[in-house]
């Protein structure tokens, strides 16, 4: 199987790179994310929010970008709206997993915020959910809550239907799981913030129903 000059044997290899060429997705987005994931070898903290926006676009922003050039946009305003909601579900796997990650030895939250609301990374260790924390969380989850609402008008500017769709439906998803994060009274410590199968399926109903965007 082959797509352009080279032979590729591996069939998953071939496909993606067929999608590749097809969808004109640049090598840069590659080398992007790839800078990404070797900062979560190397890059254990960070010490404000811009520093881990930056890796937040490396490791999902560039994703929401060669996403688009799959699904299809001919208006190139799309693309800040896809590395808006990249963003933001990066950011909400990290108030998700803030539990594994220390397991790790990581912590992708901006350390200057959490010394603002008299977080310290012993806390964390030890997993103490107390009212400092319960704040701290509410102020991270609004933040990545305003992600994902200053990305909702680039779905109009999605070409066709099912990926108007398909982007709607993993954003409400997401947004679900912060909305757990709520439920369980913040404590990402000792519960994981989940979303039911049938929860998934009632937001495509929902979504259907409305019609809105589509």
């Amino acid at each position: 199987m082959a797509c352009g000059r080279e032979e590729i044997k591996d069939p998953l290899l071939a496909a993606f790179g067929c999608t590749v060429k097809a969808c004109g997705i640049p090598e840069d987005y590659f080398k992007i994310l790839l800078d990404g994931m070797r900062k979560d070898l190397s890059v254990k903290r960070y010490a404000d929010f811009p520093s881990l926006y930056a890796y937040c676009w490396q490791a999902a922003g560039v994703v929401g970008l060669m996403m688009l050039k799959i699904i299809g946009s001919r208006d190139k305003a799309a693309q800040a709206y896809a590395v808006k909601l990249g963003v933001a579900m990066q950011l909400t796997n990290i108030l998700r997993d803030i539990r594994e990650d220390l397991d790790r030895g990581r912590i992708y939250l901006p350390l200057d915020e959490m010394c603002s609301f008299g977080i310290s990374e012993s806390q964390l260790a030890n997993g103490i959910n107390d009212e400092k924390f319960k704040e701290f969380m509410r102020f991270q989850v609004r933040r990545a809550m305003k992600f994902y609402t200053e990305s909702l008008p680039g779905i109009r500017l999605i070409d066709n239907r099912r990926g108007r769709l398909l982007v709607l439906a993993m954003l409400e998803n997401y947004r679900l799981i912060l909305e757990a994060v709520r439920k369980n009274n913040y404590d990402v410590f000792n519960r994981r913030a989940q979303v039911s199968k049938w929860k998934k399926i009632a937001v495509i109903l929902k979504i259907l129903l409305r019609g809105e965007y589509l």
